[in-house]
């Protein structure tokens, strides 16, 4: 076997990730993409030069960073949309229950 690092690379991120009991975050996810993008990547480009293995482990370490930033990045964001979906229910329980008590003087008044 010629390239035995970015096969080893591989096969080690697939079993660390799917050996979680626990869900991923969207952080851990892009980590994991970044880096095995990034291994296959910096394998292809170390070929070119003779040296897959040397390329896989930096571009894995590239793609590690990279992804993670990225993922922390869209985690935080739907993090704030979350709060503000949860904001709007609120502001929109609040609404509906002025409506209502409105309708009920409406009611009393009528009487």
């Amino acid at each position: 076997m010629k390239r035995p690092f970015p096969t080893i690379l591989v096969i080690s991120s697939l079993t660390l990730f799917l050996g979680c009991s626990e869900p991923l975050t969207t952080t851990e996810k892009g980590a994991g993409i970044g880096t095995v993008t990034g291994a296959g990547l910096g394998a292809i480009i170390g070929s070119a030069t003779g040296h897959a293995g040397v390329g896989a482990g930096v571009g894995a370490a590239i793609g590690l960073i990279g992804g993670a930033l990225i993922g922390d990045q869209i985690q935080a964001r739907q993090k704030q949309e979350q709060e503000l979906q949860q904001q709007m229910a609120t502001q929109q329980a609040e609404i509906e229950r002025a409506e209502q008590e409105l309708q009920q003087l409406k009611q009393q008044e009528a009487r």
